[in-house]
């Protein structure tokens, strides 16, 4: 029988491509560089949640443009700053659901990594089951060179490539090429740009041989495995991350970096 005919649904920040068992969802700010906006977040919440009540088995996340993700959206960035405590504990709930939601969801997802993702955009591709990596991918968690901190990723970080390593990407906030990324196991493979998505609805094939019903069985056991560890994990990471954002230095940081010049730390 010939697939379905594909299924495109509007949304402003991304779009979401159901073909069958796959659905596809590209963040679309190239202009921004696919920057995490609150919109972005809320219309990628709206999107899995679509995705998890569809037909659909698997999941593959990748960005519009030269970048997958490059952090946070500048014009956020400038907000935070006037927010008060509360609005920012909210906040940082809300970054820390979009992370689990994606880190737990039920359907396999894969990660299609086609430029910079760093900070924000770091933890969107390296939380997913599977994350492929075009050759010029740049990975990166960069919070400490503003002034704010890497908090909820790293709840994450730690399970994925040990703390050791986590404290090195985590304390230097050093951007590292696709084959580090690799190596450290943020990254299951690299390949050549023109082929990524080729190689994801590859990858994604393989998986649709499989049983669905043992996908599911599967990664609902791998949820239980660490549902407790993370429910305490990020209850402290969102307070920490809250709480970074009343700090000189996060102030500091912040406008240098909307100024384009080197921030003057205090340590306060």
């Amino acid at each position: 029988m010939p697939s379905p005919p594909e299924r495109q649904h509007s949304y402003d920040t991304l779009t979401l491509v159901h073909d069958g068992p796959l659905a596809t969802i590209t963040l679309n700010r190239p202009e921004k560089r696919n920057a995490i906006s609150y919109e972005l977040i809320d219309e990628l919440l709206r999107a899995l949640g679509e995705i998890e009540q569809s037909p659909a088995q698997i999941v593959i996340l990748t960005g519009n443009g030269k970048a997958f993700c490059s952090g946070m959206d500048l014009d956020n960035l400038r907000s935070i700053t006037g927010r008060t405590a509360e609005e920012n504990r909210t906040d940082s709930a809300t970054m820390a659901g979009l992370f689990r939601t994606l880190y737990e969801f039920p359907k396999v997802t894969i990660a299609a990594v086609n430029g910079p993702a760093i900070a924000g955009g770091c933890g969107l591709a390296t939380l997913c089951d599977f994350t492929l990596a075009s050759s010029d991918a740049k990975f990166g968690y960069t919070e400490v060179r503003i002034g704010f901190i890497p908090a909820i990723v790293s709840a994450f970080l730690l399970r994925q490539v040990g703390e050791k390593q986590a404290r090195d990407l985590l304390l230097t906030g050093r951007i590292i090429d696709a084959d580090e990324a690799q190596r450290l196991g943020l990254a299951n493979e690299v390949v050549a740009p023109g082929t990524l998505l080729d190689r994801a609805r590859d990858l994604a094939a393989s998986l649709l041989q499989n049983s669905p019903a043992s996908l599911v069985a599967t990664k609902r056991l791998l949820k239980h495995y660490s549902s407790d560890e993370l429910d305490s994990a990020i209850a402290a990471a969102v307070e920490e991350n809250a709480r970074i954002r009343t700090t000189a230095d996060f102030r500091e940081g912040i406008s240098a970096f909307l100024e384009k010049r080197k921030p003057q730390w205090s340590g306060h």
